[in-house]
């Protein structure tokens, strides 16, 4: 029993201490594994252990997803096997532990889910609309990270494209071609087997390329997905009102002082800038970030 206490208690350690690429692969494990354990004990009783899933899948049909609207948000975390959630979480670890060197772990909880929708729908959106897969509409289902996935790889790629990655019995690759060739790999299996799962990845990846391009113009698509998680944790505070500043013409010392004061600022967010352009996020210290933060709500 202490051995088992023990045992939880690292869990939820581990998973309170780890940053959010650890977190998201503690939850991905976890719901796989209680769906897992769920289908075992509907087969040992002879029961139907493949029908309770679809309330967690999302469906190509949208009548039917009306009915179960929470499921673009669950599917996202399903998995249809060993392999298939290895491979998710073995490319989450590698390209989000690279996507934190370039942005913060608020914008990567929020591209996850991003990446997700933005998956779910265009598979929604191609099932409808194309007469190809009119057959398929009311029988298929979606499930797996991988539009997630592909949306973190994607923003990395755009962020940083020259980047080179290491791949074993290949050599180093620059990150642009990693994520063009998924990209491209995708784009010519659309009408294979896992149609589906091709399709979503390319929503995930159009996402990343939204969030990472609207990111350079100032524009955080994540921040909506963000504000909503803070809510419903309980973490969410409005921001202060600013104070109006009081303005007294004909003093022109104080409007020297403050002028100067104001450059000196401005100074010192464009120094933080072009650190960020060469050296990434993560080299950025902490009052520097909150400079910036503080700066980008202005």
């Amino acid at each position: 029993m202490a051995a088992d206490n023990r045992f939880t208690t690292n869990l939820r350690e581990g998973f309170r201490r780890g940053d959010i690429v650890t977190q998201l692969i503690y939850i991905n494990a976890g719901i796989f594994l209680v769906v897992a354990l769920v289908n075992l004990f509907l087969v040992l009783f002879k029961m139907d252990s493949g029908h309770w899933m679809n309330y967690l899948m999302f469906p190509a049909s949208f009548m039917q997803f009306i009915t179960q609207p929470w499921t673009l948000i669950t599917y996202m975390f399903m998995h249809a096997g060993i392999l298939h959630i290895l491979f998710n979480m073995l490319w989450l670890y590698w390209f989000g532990r690279l996507f934190l060197n370039f942005f913060s772990a608020k914008h990567l909880r929020g591209l996850y889910l991003l990446g997700g929708i933005a998956g779910a729908a265009l598979y929604m959106v191609a099932y409808n609309l194309f007469p190809y897969f009119e057959d398929a509409v009311y029988s298929s289902y979606l499930l797996g990270a991988s539009a997630s996935v592909l949306a973190i790889v994607v923003a990395t790629a755009v962020r940083e494209p020259n980047y080179p990655v290491q791949f074993m019995f290949i050599g180093t690759v620059r990150l642009k071609y990693v994520a063009l060739f998924m990209v491209v790999l995708d784009l010519l299996f659309i009408t294979a087997d896992n149609a589906g799962g091709h399709l979503a990845h390319l929503g995930g990846a159009l996402a990343g390329w939204w969030f990472a391009s609207g990111l350079v113009k100032g524009h955080d698509l994540t921040k909506w997905i963000n504000v909503a998680l803070d809510f419903c944790s309980g973490r969410w505070k409005p921001a202060p009102k600013k104070p109006k500043m009081k303005v007294h013409y004909g003093d022109k010392q104080k409007d020297y002082e403050f002028n100067a004061r104001k450059k000196e600022r401005s100074d010192e967010i464009d120094r933080i800038l072009d650190k960020l352009r060469k050296s990434g996020y993560g080299s950025l210290t902490e009052e520097e970030k909150k400079s910036l933060f503080d700066a980008s709500k202005q």
